[in-house]
């Protein structure tokens, strides 16, 4: 596949196919000085609100929407969020799901894909080890497979953040977005087209962006650190990869206490939860790992929400009766 085959034109079919399955996602506006950050006000998206708690959500529709689903339904490999959409859009749909998880999903996102109604197999420890078992129940058993990332129509679905922000947020001049994949960001730069500088961040424990770009093709790259869920496939796909590597050139990398420290401050300043990977972009920021100028308009991507980090436990106060 090359760059050319996913336009903006692509992009607003698939968004009209799915709109009426999806949320538009809200934005806010924040002065980035609330969390320690020079360079004026800054504009999130919080994709954490989408259906199912992440933007995975839009690539599961366009992919259940616009292609021919066989008797057997659908199957998904996912470290989590993936597979959620997946089960979501099919229980939406009432398609028959299979989901394949590693070991290393989160009980949070386990029990959201229980809750949807689909068939879950929990193989492995890494994204690799679940995608390997997935594949074989594609042979054996003729299922659709819905890839996380490397798929046209995920690059689609995806792809449609990117509309939906630009008409939410106009004359933004740079977008911080998290990199697992590919498949989010190369949806996003290719309905930009190069019109915004488009920032990759990823975790300085699952460089596979960087290591993809440095490389010059898709390479294995390490995949650990606490976003590993959702952010270490272990290497960028092979489609999306010809995509981002038209528009974006190096990427910025964060550690896991800069997301950590991210993730803490969209609650206490915002009471937004994000998932250590839905605030690694804006780690970038927080970190100093990316320091935008004056006359930047920056727009920050909160890709996932599904995190049972918050504790929203009784505080414990009293009963008093009148």
């Amino acid at each position: 596949m090359t760059a050319t085959m996913i336009s903006a034109g692509d992009i607003r079919s698939a968004y009209a196919a799915i709109a009426p399955h999806i949320r538009r996602t809200p934005i806010i506006e924040v002065d980035g000085s609330d969390f320690g950050i020079l360079g004026g006000r800054l504009v999130l998206k919080l994709e954490s609100l989408q259906h199912a708690g992440s933007f995975k959500a839009r690539g599961a529709f366009t992919s259940l929407l616009t292609r021919k689903i066989p008797e057997a339904g659908v199957v998904a490999a996912s470290g989590g969020n993936h597979g959620a959409a997946v089960a979501f859009a099919a229980m939406k749909l009432k398609v028959p799901a299979k989901i394949f998880v590693p070991g290393i999903a989160s009980p949070a996102k386990i029990r959201q894909i229980r809750e949807y109604g689909a068939e879950l197999a929990i193989t492995g420890e890494r994204y690799a080890d679940a995608l390997a078992a997935s594949e074989a129940w594609v042979a054996e058993s003729g299922a659709m497979p819905i890839h996380a990332f490397d798929q046209r129509e995920t690059m689609l679905g995806q792809g449609t953040v990117g509309l939906e922000f630009e008409e939410q947020a106009a004359g933004l001049t740079t977008l911080l977005v998290a990199v697992g994949g590919g498949g989010l960001i190369a949806g996003i730069a290719a309905w930009y087209g190069g019109r915004i500088k488009i920032v990759a961040v990823e975790p300085t424990q699952a460089p596979t962006l960087t290591r993809a770009l440095e490389a010059g093709r898709p390479v294995d790259a390490e995949a650990g650190g606490i976003a590993a869920e959702s952010l270490a496939p272990r290497r960028v796909g092979e489609l999306v990869f010809p995509v981002i590597q038209r528009h974006i050139r190096n990427t910025v990398l964060v550690s896991d206490d800069a997301i950590l420290e991210a993730q803490r401050s969209l609650w206490t300043r915002l009471r937004v939860v994000a998932e250590p990977g839905g605030a690694a972009a804006l780690a970038a920021l927080t970190s100093g790992r990316y320091v935008p100028t004056s006359d930047e308009r920056v727009g920050v991507l909160i890709c996932g929400g599904n995190t049972a980090a918050v504790d929203f436990k009784p505080q414990g106060t009293s009963a008093v009766s009148a």
